[in-house]
């Protein structure tokens, strides 16, 4: 399974097993990451951090402090898509992998901006 992302109508294929979502909130202007596996049965989310809290991003009862981030497991069920919006007050999503990160306008070589980006699990390209 790959990563298909969507967006203006340009669809780009990462060959990918594994990704993390990053982000900086954009009124506490603090650092969010999301680890994602792709799977048969859609993206299944892993495991969820972020670095503070407020502002309607409060962690669940079940979140540790680890290394100063506040993480835990969500618990749900894999999804066949993922929708990224973005207001233009926030930084761009990113996505990272094997210690590299790369904003959505540099994967797609062009800007983003507030257009949205759907993520799907897919078959690799031939």
């Amino acid at each position: 399974m790959s990563l298909c992302l969507t967006s203006l109508g340009v669809v780009k294929t990462l060959s990918v097993a594994a990704f993390t979502l990053a982000w900086t909130h954009s009124i506490e202007k603090v650092d969010w990451q999301e680890d994602w596996r792709i799977t048969p049965q859609g993206l299944e989310l892993v495991q969820a951090r972020v670095k503070g809290s407020g502002a309607g991003m409060e962690p669940p009862p079940d979140a540790r402090l680890v290394d100063g981030w506040f993480q835990w497991q969500p618990k749900r069920a894999p999804m066949p898509q993922v929708v990224l919006g973005n207001s233009g007050a926030a930084s761009e999503w990113r996505l990272c992998n094997d210690g590299n990160c790369r904003t959505l306008s540099e994967i797609f070589g062009h800007p983003i901006g507030a257009n949205v980006t759907t993520m799907s699990a897919c078959d690799p390209q031939p």
